[in-house]
């Protein structure tokens, strides 16, 4: 009986370890293994990995603070707060000057981060130019013109669109970073019609990755490279597959130096601009801000400043919008041409996502608070 149970035993550790082998990073982010210092999975474990080759131009060029009308001492506020929280970096940029930066953990502007989800955004501008370059017809275009085993599937109604805006309405797959994502996910049933029901799922933008390279006949990391990643400079980066040869996650793996995530800002802020090169058509941009139906909070992988979430101060402007991946996040304000960019692990519990981006807007000098309903505009503006 001892002999019976011990083999027995043996055999499920066995299957333990070849299950967890072959979905490494799924299970230990299930287990919640701590295999960093700071919390985060090792670069290792995402594997294997394809490059995405960039321009590797120089970075931006740098200008004080005052120059750009920016307070110092609440950039220095903003940059004590991200310490507190665990950050890596914060950079600042207004009007495509690095203003500041601050670093930990042994970090500069060219370490590489993963991006956590940042990467989302990237695929919705790569979309934008497979519109223009006329290989997706429209964003409401139905991917079940796109991929095969959905052209005559209920599924294949779900809209390029609906991935855009993470409403297609699928089942949240159990296991999100296995192998054989694409395969797995053509398997999944619909739970809700397309564009009713909003989930944040990673599902939703590797499907979109898919449908670029579906419809475009490149495998997504060269039309990314070749769309938007060379064009705006940034240096070679990478992206995880599902296996060699496989199909690209998108929600997660996407290894980049951080400070390249600010060339990426500059595109959102300048409509799809970037250093006088129209690198998307200026009409897409808005696009991706508009509400989701499903969720009027969310635009395309952006979450809009028009609603602050529980616990978090509101925006000290209204046209504020957010890239998060992770801990990661990238704050825009279009009106004052400032982008901000954390990297880190995940803040603590007590973080408000308002506190950076309100300490170093409201530090511009030329900064005008607006008016809200009953509000007196004489004590808005000073000498009114």
């Amino acid at each position: 009986m001892r002999t019976l149970i011990k083999w027995t035993a043996l055999a499920l550790v066995v299957a333990a370890v070849l299950v967890i082998a072959r979905e490494p990073l799924y299970w230990l982010r299930r287990l919640n293994v701590p295999v960093h210092a700071s919390g985060e999975l090792r670069q290792s474990s995402y594997t294997p990995r394809v490059v995405v080759q960039g321009g590797n131009q120089p970075p931006a060029p740098r200008e004080s603070p005052a120059a750009e009308q920016l307070d110092a001492a609440a950039l220095q506020a903003a940059a004590d707060y991200a310490e507190r929280q665990q950050s890596r970096s914060l950079i600042v940029t207004r009007h495509g000057y690095i203003v500041f930066e601050k670093y930990w953990q042994g970090s500069n502007l060219d370490t590489v981060v993963e991006s956590a989800g940042l990467g989302r955004v990237v695929a919705a501008l790569a979309t934008g130019v497979a519109i223009s370059d006329r290989k997706i017809g429209w964003p409401d275009e139905p991917i079940g013109y796109l991929i095969p085993a959905w052209s005559k599937d209920p599924r294949g109604e779900i809209t390029v669109r609906n991935l855009l805006q993470m409403s297609s309405g699928l089942r949240s797959s159990t296991s999100p970073y296995s192998t054989n994502i694409i395969g797995r996910y053509l398997n999944l049933p619909s739970e809700a019609p397309p564009g009713t029901r909003w989930l944040d799922q990673g599902i939703d933008p590797d499907l979109l990755a898919y449908v670029i390279q579906k419809a475009t006949g490149q495998p997504y990391a060269q039309y990314l490279s070749q769309a938007i990643w060379a064009r705006i400079g940034a240096g070679d980066a990478s992206l995880w597959l599902d296996g060699p040869g496989g199909d690209a996650h998108v929600d997660a793996g996407f290894f980049a130096r951080q400070g390249d995530w600010l060339r990426v800002a500059e595109l959102l802020l300048q409509n799809g601009n970037y250093q006088g090169d129209e690198v998307i058509v200026p009409r897409w941009v808005p696009q991706l801000l508009q509400p989701a139906k499903s969720n009027p909070n969310y635009g395309s992988y952006v979450r809009l400043g028009t609603h602050p979430a529980p616990g978090m101060s509101p925006y000290a402007t209204e046209d504020v919008f957010v890239v998060e991946g992770g801990g990661n996040r990238l704050w825009l304000a279009p009106s004052l041409q400032i982008a901000i960019l954390r990297t880190g692990g995940q803040p603590t519990s007590d973080w408000d996502d308002g506190r950076i981006p309100n300490l170093v807007i409201r530090g511009a000098r030329d900064f005008v608070p607006a008016a809200r309903p009953g509000a007196d505009i004489r004590q808005l503006v000073p000498n009114h």
